[in-house]
């Protein structure tokens, strides 16, 4: 009986080892060599809750939606990040990146922190790269027909955020909320979101 045991330990522990090679493998993978960790896989809406009737649909490496009015919201929450997203928007397309948002079921502006993708909102005070009754932007980026790097920092109560490289918030500024999910909104218009890293800050 005991060699029997022996020899099936033998021929278990090789295929345990390679699992466990595997799960390392994808979890270094997951997590960028600057400390950025991918919140979209290309492949599947693991990690994400679907709000709302946006028709939400992943393939070829990104994540996108042109009906109204939906979000994609984190199943994780976060507090000081750093955030990095490449999307595509329509000149009309509206839609935009939600922080620390206090309720997962209901996402609004008044809960969350809303950093616009919109540029032709009417209060353009608020549209593309600002952050909605919180910091304003001038003058506004066009997002609208091609791709974009944004790039949000959200620390304590302070936040920054770039456009293609170009700061549209040096330093917006409050204290309502400290950590919640994030959102993406499809709100009208085409949004199709290829990356979304964050990075946790200390």
């Amino acid at each position: 009986m005991k060699k029997l045991a022996m020899l099936s330990i033998k021929k278990i522990l090789p295929a345990l080892l390679f699992t466990q090679a595997i799960l390392f493998s994808a979890w270094v993978n997951a997590q960028n060599q600057d400390g950025y960790i991918n919140l979209i896989d290309g492949v599947s809406l693991n990690g994400w809750n679907i709000i709302g009737d946006a028709n939400w649909v992943i393939g070829n490496g990104m994540i996108q939606s042109n009906k109204p009015a939906g979000f994609l919201v984190s199943s994780k929450s976060y507090k000081n990040f750093m955030i990095r997203a490449e999307f595509w928007a329509e000149s009309n397309t509206n839609s935009g990146i939600f922080i620390r948002c206090q309720d997962p079921k209901k996402i609004t502006q008044p809960t969350c922190y809303e950093v616009n993708i919109w540029d032709t909102r009417p209060e353009q005070a608020y549209a593309t790269g600002a952050i909605v009754e919180v910091a304003k932007v001038d003058p506004v980026p066009k997002a609208g027909g091609r791709w974009n790097t944004m790039e949000i920092v959200a620390n304590g109560s302070h936040f920054k955020v770039s456009l293609n490289g170009v700061v549209t918030v040096a330093d917006g500024q409050d204290s309502k909320f400290s950590d919640g999910p994030i959102a993406l909104q499809s709100a009208g218009g085409l949004i199709k979101f290829k990356k979304l890293e964050i990075k946790p800050l200390q």
